[in-house]
């Protein structure tokens, strides 16, 4: 039987990271400059059920029984099986590698888990809807991160634009001209279960200013679907630099990721912002073609370890 291979992109949060998680809209792109790739050997010598898992990148070379039943690799093989209702595994060899960073609020966790389960279940005979995917990663997400808002696995999943609300139904996002989006890695890790939970203490210990911060940055994820929408994105850019403001007020930036933004807007960037939980992680910039360049230069100078360049096409309104 010939190996079966699955993959998953990384994703951004294009406006509103953690007023998402107290029921706000986000709107989230998937990064395909990224990704997370699974691959599954038969291995028909082996014992039956006898399933090894190897991920060099994390020092992990074990079988499924060997793992914590609570391991995100454990959850998700055991996830497919549930969905599928079988009960025992041939023997095989699961191989994961990404591309991801790791704690860089790119999705590394929920793409790892869709090419995982993709590649399972095809390996089986069975593929998944993508919806049938977004809930096994959901459930590997609420193990890794607490109160995940869902968006990360969702966006991974159905690899498209979305306008995302917790516990509502899934909104695909139309854009109406192509966008160039420069993402700079500040080096630095940072979980994003720990960031979540410090929003939440400083929330629930000062719930009047910070329940004002979520509904502005609500208000500024409105105005950019609206923007994206109906025209070449011409307001995006001070949109995404506000937002990033109000997550300075929430406690979730850095120097150093503001001293990306700062470098992105005076090499000419639209606009700039960090994206993810923050705490380290990634920042993203608007750019127009002719400062792709000179943004680019700006961003290594000011201490971005790598930059990649997003060429967001058009997405039409999807077959219903």
């Amino acid at each position: 039987m010939p190996a079966i291979s699955a993959t998953a992109p990384g994703k951004l949060i294009l406006f509103g990271e953690h007023a998402v998680v107290y029921n706000h809209p986000a709107i989230a792109i998937p990064f395909n400059g990224v990704h997370a790739k699974a691959t599954v050997f038969a291995t028909p010598i082996a014992p039956t059920g006898r399933v090894r898992i190897e991920a060099q990148a994390i020092g992990l070379d074990q079988t499924l029984d060997q793992l914590a039943a609570d391991h995100p690799f454990a959850i998700a093989i055991h996830g497919v099986m549930k969905t599928l209702g079988i009960h025992w595994l041939p023997a095989c060899h699961i191989r994961i590698t990404s591309s991801i960073p790791i704690a860089a609020g790119m999705g590394s966790s929920a793409a790892v888990s869709i090419a995982l389960s993709r590649a399972l279940a095809t390996f089986l005979g069975h593929p998944l809807e993508d919806s049938a995917v977004n809930v096994i990663a959901f459930q590997v997400e609420q193990q890794s991160h607490g109160t995940p808002s869902g968006v990360d696995n969702t966006v991974i999943s159905f690899g498209r634009p979305v306008y995302f609300v917790r516990n509502q139904p899934i909104e695909f996002l139309m854009i109406r001209e192509p966008l160039d989006l420069l993402v700079a890695d500040s080096g630095i890790a940072a979980a994003t279960g720990p960031m979540v939970a410090g929003v939440l203490q400083r929330f629930q210990a000062d719930p009047e200013t910070y329940g004002t911060y979520f509904d502005q940055i609500a208000n500024l994820v409105k105005q950019a679907r609206t923007d994206l929408e109906s025209s070449a994105g011409v307001h995006l850019g001070p949109l995404m630099t506000e937002n990033h403001s109000l997550l300075q007020k929430i406690g979730v930036s850095t120097p150093e990721l503001d001293r990306l933004v700062e470098a992105a807007l005076d090499a000419g960037a639209l606009g700039a912002k960090l994206t993810g939980g923050g705490g380290g992680g990634n920042i993203i910039a608007l750019v127009a073609n002719n400062q792709i360049e000179k943004a680019t230069q700006a961003l290594l100078a000011a201490g971005a370890h790598r930059t990649w360049l997003l060429n967001l096409p058009r997405y039409k309104e999807p077959a219903s």
